[in-house]
C-alpha cells in the first residue's frame, strides 16, 4: 500500500472533483461599513445631487455651456446632453443662445408644471 492516499487531505466538492486542502470559502470580507454611503450632514439639509447642481447652473442669468456643465458634474458630454433632454421632457423651458465666444449657452426658466412621461 505504498500508493495509498490519506483521505483527510482530499475533499470532494459538490461537482465531484477533488480539492486538496482547499476550502471553497474565499478570504474573509471586510466590514460592510465601507459600502454604506456617508450620512447626510447634521445641518438637516439633504445632500445636493448633480441634477440640482445642473439646475442651479442653468438658472443663472448667463446660463451654462456644455463645457461648464461637464466640468461641474464630471459627466461625459453625451451624458450631459441626455440630462438636458430629460429636463426638457420634464417640462423645463430650455433655451439655447450663442455667446460671444461662439459656444452655446443653455438656460432654463422655472418648470411650467408636471408633465407625464411617455411609456416605453
Amino acid at each position: 500500500m505504498a500508493n495509498a492516499k490519506s483521505k483527510s487531505s482530499t475533499k470532494v466538492t459538490a461537482r465531484g472533483t477533488a480539492a486538496k486542502g482547499r476550502s471553497r470559502k474565499g478570504p474573509a470580507e471586510p466590514a460592510a461599513a465601507a459600502d454604506n454611503p456617508p450620512a447626510a450632514p447634521a445641518t438637516g439639509r439633504a445632500r445636493e445631487t448633480k441634477q440640482a447642481l445642473v439646475l442651479g447652473l442653468l438658472q443663472r442669468k448667463q446660463g451654462a455651456s456644455l463645457a461648464e456643465l461637464v466640468a461641474a458634474t464630471s459627466w461625459l458630454p453625451h451624458t450631459t446632453r441626455a440630462a438636458l433632454t430629460r429636463l426638457r421632457q420634464c417640462g423645463h423651458d430650455l433655451q439655447k443662445e450663442k455667446r460671444s465666444t461662439g459656444e452655446t449657452a443653455y438656460r432654463i426658466e422655472p418648470a411650467r408644471g408636471p408633465r407625464a412621461r411617455k411609456a416605453a
